[in-house]
């Protein structure tokens, strides 16, 4: 019944996709109907988060710039630079070109790749000087085309700028021989290379101004993560910490974890796999949103960019002159991202196990009693589970999607934070083999580690995330499996890496 329902819901949605791809528009993303019943309630208060009005988002500047790559100063064309300060202002995606839904798939991908955040941009000489700079590129990683993946080129009406990507700075899979795939979580990256370009630092700085005028970084921080109906002391240790300490908090081990906006560096979230979301029926990790098709995919990229006035009920977390949308998105750009990513299937494992033992592992799989949170052939059930110690409303207004049972992880982030809905979503395994992190914290770091009993041990060395000042805790939850013989385990570890 809920899937009839679904359907009935989004048939009508996907005609008019469909309508308007032909005719070369996208859909209106930030609109009072599509956002009335979006985010899930916050437990602890009962009320859902709040977010700027259409009228407000839309009466914030438009933006839709064509970036261009920042090269190794070696690797650049010649005549690159040159040819760059002739260019005139072009949109980045262009609704009027787009004739079909391959054509918004391609636009989306560069889009995903190149789109950049206008409150990373800066026309300072110094900075732009450092980007091109050979000196400052010595532990960069760089892609076969000797570019970088986290800073570009954006030609605005000023001439042109550095900037920061949005989206591929965080969700991209590199390789070693300089390839990526865009929308995959988070890559570990190897001793001696930098996981960001040499301007990211004072690009971040930049942001953090812009979204929190008045504020100091120590105190713009300690504001991302502070949970008014109950506040964690810790956080306002951030108002006093120096700039590279704030940085290692929040980034945690480096590239699979990240503690964004109304979470916590305490409870961590890891990176997500893009590749594939459109298995969900929820955002986030702790299921902040419902994910009813890639028009809720748009607007949650609205949403982290600007659109969250970080209202919670009674509670307002930003000062008067920092509750403003500082600009959106064109409609086209958002749009295009989202229906690329709708499109996305993860990659295969290139080297499968042994055919016998992936058979052997199916039937562990199935004798153990996996499929029932996570069936094939997406390997989950979309559904949620309350997070331990938490019992949710009869009413709640998601209640066809809450399956009764805990799995025990750690239940911070889904009751300690402004993510805090009191859920964790049932991830998909597809896709599971190229993951470097597992758990909604990114704290397990193999397959090998998650069924391993020894990770339930106070002792136990994390070989993911250790959450701040932490070298040894116990990797609490999700029991099933643990007590496997050493012979079943292999085999179902070897089915899971085919999926």
């Amino acid at each position: 019944m809920h899937f009839a329902g679904v359907l009935e819901n989004w048939l009508p949605a996907a005609l008019l996709i469909l309508a308007l791809h032909a005719s070369g528009q996208a859909p209106r993303v930030w609109n009072e109907r599509d956002l009335a019943e979006w985010a899930t309630p916050i437990a602890a208060i009962g009320v859902r988060p709040g977010h700027f009005s259409e009228q407000e988002y839309y009466a914030s500047p438009e933006d839709n710039y064509r970036t261009y790559p920042v090269y190794h100063p070696d690797r650049e064309p010649k005549g690159y630079w040159q040819w760059l300060q002739k260019q005139k202002p072009k949109p980045l995606v262009d609704a009027r070109k787009m004739r079909a839904q391959k054509d918004w798939i391609a636009a989306g991908r560069n889009a995903f790749i190149m789109l950049d955040d206008p409150s990373f941009r800066t026309a300072d000489p110094a900075e732009i000087a450092r980007a091109r700079d050979k000196a400052n590129f010595d532990k960069v990683f760089l892609t076969k085309q000797g570019t970088i993946i986290d800073n570009v080129w954006v030609v605005t009406e000023q001439g042109v700028m550095l900037s920061g990507t949005a989206c591929l700075g965080c969700h991209v899979r590199i390789d070693l021989n300089g390839g990526f795939t865009p929308a995959a979580p988070g890559t570990p990256y190897p001793e001696g290379i930098e996981t960001i370009g040499p301007q990211t630092p004072s690009l971040l700085r930049n942001l953090f101004a812009i979204l929190f005028p008045g504020d100091t970084f120590g105190e713009a921080n300690a504001r991302s993560f502070h949970v008014p109906w109950d506040p964690d002391p810790r956080v306002d240790s951030i108002k006093s910490m120096a700039d590279q300490e704030i940085g290692r908090l929040i980034t945690g081990d480096g590239f699979t974890t990240f503690a964004r906006f109304n979470g916590s560096p305490w409870y961590m979230t890891k990176i997500p796999d893009l590749q594939n979301i459109r298995y969900s029926r929820y955002i986030d990790a702790s299921a902040t949103h419902r994910l009813r098709g890639p028009g809720d995919i748009a607007r949650y990229g609205a949403l982290v960019v600007g659109a969250d006035s970080m209202d919670f009920g009674p509670h307002r977390i930003l000062t008067d002159a920092q509750r403003r949308v500082t600009f959106h998105y064109a409609d086209a750009v958002l749009h295009a991202i989202a229906t690329y990513l709708w499109s996305l299937e993860p990659p295969q494992n290139p080297h499968p196990p042994p055919a016998a033992l992936v058979k052997e592992g199916q039937a562990v799989f199935a004798n153990q009693g996996c499929p029932q949170c996570h069936p094939p052939p997406n390997y989950t059930s979309g559904k949620l589970t309350p997070a331990l110690g938490w019992t949710p409303p009869a009413d709640h207004p998601n209640r066809e999607d809450i399956v009764p049972i805990s799995v025990g992880t750690d239940p911070g982030l889904a009751l300690k934070t402004r993510k805090g809905t009191g859920f964790y979503k049932v991830p998909s395994l597809r896709g599971l083999w190229y993951r470097p992190a597992l758990l909604h914290d990114g704290s397990v770091a193999s397959l090998e580690e998650m069924f391993d009993i020894k990770r339930l041990s106070k002792n136990h060395m994390p070989g993911g995330w250790k959450a701040p000042g932490v070298d040894s805790r116990a990797i609490e939850g999700h029991p099933f499996g643990l007590g496997l013989s050493a012979s079943d385990k292999a085999a179902l570890l070897a089915f899971l890496r085919t999926l």
